[in-house]
């Protein structure tokens, strides 16, 4: 049980940055989790500015991540900060990670994990070396009913799985928005800090967490088609995946950046022996629910209905009707994370009904987008995904 807050600083999302707010905001709406300091910019104007709008002590706004890892270490227990919130471009992750947990801090980052599979597992063996937990923010995963597909697949509700259908289409990389100055663009068509691949690695990653945590299998082969659609684009924009599971299921993944007009329409379908599943971010209060020869059931969220699992309960604030969305998603990898946290420096058990994604999700991630990029790339029908 935890008996205080747990106290985080955070390494990006100055003034001006997007997802760094996000976090933040996500971070702070349980009031499990405080924000006690920050390097939040490479520019150390940037990050002091950044630190007297959050109302924060300003000899903790540093000039530098280092510098903020150093210093938080000398102070006493009870006052330095317990994790590190990561929220900086993908090539920066794995040292400032590795940094962080050799500190002797817990680490939340933004997904991907790292920029590429080897990286991804150079920072698993950091992980796994240290006494500390690690957690990314896959936030589609925090979804109260993408909780209750999950238990609905497990309990057996809809047979064994045959048939998943996932995509991921945006619409915003249509035109070469990378030279525009536009910052978020900028860097992720870059190679040098996005990583290998474009889309894929960016949202088709989600994609690919959202199949294998809802069915509780795993993709291990995939034929592959990557493409770059906008002129002078240096990474791919679109692509499309056939894949088997381990389980012996298959299905098809898609994601675009390039589908004119979508904004974040994250969805799947899953279809076993005896039902199907559906369920669509943009109406993440609905799944629904069919069988053969019955009337759709339409699922709701909402802390009044009786139905619902556990799983989805524990991640639901209010009552049906009053819509929870992306923020209360986020929020809850970052309570689950306070709470695993807080058990953990008590010595105590984390209940596994309040999960999170752990850097086994971030490698599963980076090891699809390898297999997809050498299958693309290659001649062969089939490639089989990396098992660490």
């Amino acid at each position: 049980m935890m008996t205080k807050k747990i106290r985080m600083g955070m390494v990006g999302g100055g003034l001006g940055a997007f997802i760094g707010d996000v976090h933040r905001k996500a971070a702070a709406l349980d009031g499990q989790i405080e924000l006690v300091c920050g390097a939040f910019s490479r520019s150390a104007d940037n990050s002091r500015a950044t630190g007297e709008a959050l109302y924060l002590d300003p000899g903790r706004a540093y000039g530098s991540w280092e510098e903020m890892l150093g210093a938080e270490q000398e102070l006493p227990a009870d006052e330095r900060m317990q994790l590190v919130s990561i929220v900086t471009p993908n090539d920066s992750h794995l040292p400032i990670a590795k940094a962080a947990l050799a500190a002797g801090f817990h680490v939340i980052s933004d997904k991907p994990a790292t920029r590429d599979l080897e990286e991804a597992l150079e920072l698993k063996a950091s992980v796994e070396a240290s006494d500390k937990l690690y957690a990314l923010t896959h936030t589609y995963l925090g979804y109260p009913l993408v909780k209750e597909a999950r238990h609905l697949v497990a309990a057996g509700e809809i047979g064994k799985v045959r048939k998943i259908y996932v995509e991921y289409p945006q619409g915003w990389l249509s035109t070469l928005l990378e030279f525009s100055g536009q910052k978020q663009a900028d860097w992720r068509t870059d190679p040098a800090r996005s990583g290998p691949s474009g889309c894929m690695g960016d949202i088709g990653t989600h994609a690919e967490t959202l199949a294998e945590y809802v069915t509780g299998d795993r993709i291990a082969s995939v034929c592959a088609d990557l493409s770059i659609f906008v002129e002078g684009r240096k990474l791919d924009d679109d692509g499309a995946v056939l894949f088997r599971t381990a389980g012996g299921a298959k299905g098809v993944l898609t994601a675009s950046q390039v589908c004119n007009g979508e904004e974040n329409n994250l969805n799947i379908r899953v279809y076993g022996e005896t039902g199907g599943l559906e369920w669509c971010q943009q109406e993440p209060n609905t799944l629904w629910l069919m069988r053969q020869g019955e009337p759709a059931q339409k699922l709701r969220s909402g802390a009044d209905q009786p139905y619902l699992s556990p799983a989805a309960q524990a991640h639901i604030r209010t009552p049906g009707g009053h819509p929870e969305g992306y923020f209360e998603a986020f929020a809850n990898i970052y309570r689950n994370f306070a709470f695993a946290v807080a058990a953990h420096e008590a010595g105590e058990n984390h209940d596994p009904l309040h999960d999170y994604p752990t850097i086994d999700n971030g490698l599963s991630g980076l090891a699809f987008v390898d297999a997809i990029l050498r299958n693309s790339r290659g001649n062969e029908k089939w490639t089989d995904v990396p098992v660490d």
